[in-house]
């Protein structure tokens, strides 16, 4: 499974598209008003056919060609509302980060910090486990979106009270947003490996069996076999990454 970038379109018509709704941009072919026949789609039609597609079939399924057939257009008229993949790709995940239910600026929360950050954790979690081809993407240079900037704004609005200097703030929340989102995109490809080789990571281990009879030494691996003997390989997937969390807030903690 190869990965793909997002970020990588043109600059100012990936941002015209990203902010569409915010913004009357003539850009938007569906606010075009010519002689012509109207558009039969909009660009929201579009991207939400992209999601459906790598949610059903994976992220290479979701390409011009196969959307286009998708949606009854020709692959030129789909052109017209978006006007490649890669602007494509960034529509698609920032629309699903804008999934993600995160309380507005104003709206009601938790008072302790602690369970703001988890609603954040739970929120990404999820959403990554409903689009498992997320885990595909790189976002190192993210779609600088609404709904990217929801989840900054987000986490930023959570550690502002906690009386670090606004240096710490900004570290605090990028530390977390990397910790969360590493992880349960990690967790998703894990998923993801499973459904299409229809193998579990378990079933997949247990064939693997013989490195530990034939092939483990334990005097090259010392540290592995004290654990070993202490029976310490009990925890799962998820108290790792809860351990972890609670980890780090605790460092973050004032």
């Amino acid at each position: 499974m190869s990965e793909r970038r997002s970020g990588e379109g043109q600059p100012d018509r990936t941002l015209a598209l990203l902010w569409r709704n915010q913004r009357q941009l003539p850009s938007d072919p569906q606010r075009k008003r010519g002689a012509g026949r109207r558009p039969s789609l909009t660009v929201d039609d579009v991207v939400q056919a992209g999601i459906r597609l790598a949610d059903e079939q994976g992220l290479a399924a979701a390409s011009m060609g196969g959307l286009a057939k998708e949606l009854g257009v020709g692959t030129m008229t789909l052109y017209t509302y978006v006007p490649s993949k890669e602007e494509l790709l960034d529509l698609m995940v920032d629309q699903v980060l804008g999934e993600r239910r995160l309380p507005s600026p104003g709206a009601p929360r938790p008072e302790d910090w602690r369970e703001q950050v988890e609603i954040y954790s739970v929120q990404t979690r999820e959403m990554f486990q409903r689009h498992l081809w997320l885990s595909q993407v790189s976002t190192i240079r993210p779609p600088v979106g609404p709904g990217m900037l929801a989840g900054r704004e987000y986490l930023l609005s959570v550690l502002l009270d906690l009386g670090l200097t606004p240096t710490e703030t900004n570290t605090a929340a990028l530390a977390i947003t990397t910790y969360v989102d590493s992880a349960a995109s990690l967790e998703a490809e894990s998923l993801l490996v499973e459904r299409t080789t229809g193998q579990t990571n378990n079933a997949w281990w247990s064939e693997r069996n013989d490195l530990w009879e034939t092939y483990f030494d334990v005097e090259q691996h010392p540290a592995m076999t004290t654990i070993w003997h202490a029976d310490g390989y009990k925890s799962t997937a998820h108290d790792a990454y809860r351990y972890g969390l609670d980890r780090l807030l605790d460092g973050i903690q004032p």
